[in-house]
């Protein structure tokens, strides 16, 4: 697997955006006040990464999520798509914003099912995830390559090689 570690462009954010932008949900972790890492499934609410490299989710201003960031705003956002071999990890940090305008324009039919009164709904948080760093491990060959590169690693000893690429990009 190929490795590349970069400091922020717009490349690597398009690159980024390209990965994870058909993944329609999330693994979002928080640091719960008991410190244990809970994971929670999220809907990115963004049609793309802004300019400065912040997601957006929906979430219950009381929900045990939202209550997270108040004490440990640190989280990790994680996307798979195993159909594509393509997986990412962003680590940043999380805040509540109150930006009525934002949550209007970021407003879809499927947050309707979580927060029936709208976006105007007192129990709907807009929180905004300020991405520091984002890993990823993208496979482009085929499953029928990648089996029989494992099924040499096994008989050789040694791992497989040149199955996709890894990287890590700073977005701060």
């Amino acid at each position: 697997m190929a490795d590349h570690d970069s400091d922020y462009s717009a490349e690597d954010h398009q690159k980024l955006w390209g990965m994870i932008k058909d993944i329609r949900f999330a693994m979002l972790t928080t640091r719960h006040a008991d410190g244990e890492l809970r994971s929670h499934p999220m809907t990115t609410q963004n049609s793309s990464v802004d300019d400065r490299g912040t997601l957006w989710f929906f979430m219950s201003r009381h929900g045990e999520p939202a209550l997270d960031l108040a004490s440990d705003p640190i989280v990790n956002v994680a996307y798979a798509d195993t159909g594509d071999d393509c997986y990412v990890s962003v680590s940043g940090s999380a805040s509540v914003v109150e930006d009525a305008a934002k949550k209007h324009a970021l407003w879809s039919k499927l947050a309707a099912a979580w927060f029936p009164q709208g976006p105007d709904d007192p129990d709907l948080a807009l929180v905004a995830v300020r991405i520091s760093r984002a890993d990823y491990w993208d496979v482009k060959e085929s499953k029928m390559v990648q089996l029989w590169a494992m099924a040499k690693a096994a008989m050789t000893g040694r791992p497989p090689v040149n199955l996709g690429e890894r990287g890590s990009v700073r977005m701060s």
